[in-house]
């Protein structure tokens, strides 16, 4: 059977997914199925999104083998060896992230829907960012949530969606986190479904929103698969991404997941540690509930409330995941691992050292895994691992953290 099939027409994956939305918003959602169905057989939609991704965004993105990188993974294996690792460099498009091939796609549908604003939540900025942006192009009029504790966090962020002229409104209940802003933006939307849409920034949410998402960034994992049969003569060994939400380990992962020969690695925020309201690992210490309209793995208590989480990275500081990556798991064709706040910040450094590339603190989480695994690997294997953001927006905050002095 094929894993790239799902979802159904009820927008499950398996077990997950689903609608679990109030009523009011169900007739913008059947809108939103629709207007995709009708975009994804107009050839025209299709050549308008293809030409901003090139011309506006700066696709396709490199596929860059980082040598040196591998040979610090050798160091730190006890064998002395490592699988040659390669960086699919999202951060060097528009913006510094994959979350621009969402966006644009995203506008462009509102636009077909007569929508004249789009609203979105972000946690790291980069959605945001990435929203403000595609509505600055189009023409559309824009407000971003955000939680305050990610605000101070991602100070950087907040300044660009304000010069790009989106109104950006802090969230100062529950976590102040990306939870907190998701819930406003969804309470938003429903008093505005009229001239509004929505742009969620990952694989989660009601049907069609992870089916959606994915799509619009599945340039990603086409783009790889092309650029490793050039230079390598193959697919690769392995494929490592972070996991938040998950929207670019699913649009990494879901040109591969037909590929038995490929191992697909979705990597989590294990924070401090697997106690309670210390991590962000909803997959590996989760379990099925529903959190923003669908069924998935959710952090939660006995009681069904979810749970506080942790990570010093705020784009993967999330107690659910999208319901592909829970059909994913259960299904066992992903291999889903954590990664503590030391590691990720470890890796961070690592990079900037060996490479000269400022990653995400998000995307330093999978150059953790990834260093780890290629060390496990024979020399003879290519891994790749979805860079998917650059680290300028977190370096006051990673410096922060690593305890570095100020100058």
């Amino acid at each position: 059977m094929s894993l790239a099939t799902t979802p159904d027409s009820g927008g499950r994956f398996g077990p997950y997914g689903g609608v679990y939305v109030p009523e009011t918003l169900v007739p913008a959602l059947h809108q939103l199925d629709a207007a995709y169905a009708h975009a994804r057989s107009d050839p025209a939609f299709g050549a308008e999104l293809d030409a901003l991704l090139r011309a506006f965004v700066g696709r396709p993105t490199p596929l860059f083998r980082a040598d040196r990188l591998t040979a610090e993974a050798a160091q730190r294996s006890p064998n002395r060896r490592a699988a040659t690792i390669w960086l699919k460099r999202e951060d060097l498009a528009h913006t510094g992230a994959h979350k621009i091939n969402n966006t644009l796609g995203q506008a462009l549908l509102a636009r077909r829907m007569g929508k004249s604003r789009i609203i979105a939540e972000t946690g790291a900025g980069q959605h945001g960012v990435a929203a403000a942006t595609a509505a600055a192009r189009l023409g559309l009029a824009c407000t971003v949530f955000m939680g305050s504790e990610d605000a101070r966090r991602q100070r950087l962020n907040v300044i660009r969606m304000r010069i790009l002229g989106a109104e950006v409104r802090r969230v100062d209940s529950g976590s102040r986190t990306l939870k907190d802003a998701t819930n406003e933006a969804m309470r938003e939307w429903m008093g505005s479904v009229a001239h509004t849409h929505y742009i969620i920034g990952s694989v989660v949410g009601p049907h069609p929103f992870p089916m959606l998402v994915r799509d619009f960034q599945s340039v990603i994992g086409r783009e790889t698969r092309q650029q490793c049969l050039r230079e390598l003569g193959r697919l690769p060994d392995a494929v490592v991404a972070c996991v938040g939400g998950g929207s670019n380990a699913a649009g990494m992962f879901h040109p591969l997941v037909d590929d038995a020969e490929v191992a697909l690695v979705g990597v989590e925020a294990g924070g401090r540690g697997p106690a309670p309201g210390d991590h962000a690992a909803s997959l590996s210490l989760g379990s099925p509930g529903i959190l923003h309209g669908s069924l998935s793995y959710v952090l939660q208590d006995a009681d069904g409330q979810t749970a506080l989480v942790h990570s010093c990275s705020a784009g993967l500081d999330y107690p659910g995941v999208g319901p592909e990556h829970a059909f994913w798991r259960d299904s066992g064709r992903v291999r889903y691992e954590s990664v503590t706040d030391a590691q990720a910040l470890d890796a961070f450094a690592l990079l900037a050292r060996a490479e000269g590339i400022i990653p995400a603190l998000e995307s330093a989480h999978a150059i953790a895994l990834a260093i780890d695994l290629a060390g496990r690997m024979d020399p003879a294997q290519h891994l790749v691992v979805n860079l998917s953001g650059r680290g300028d927006k977190d370096v006051d905050e990673a410096a922060r953290l690593m305890g570095l002095a100020p100058p």
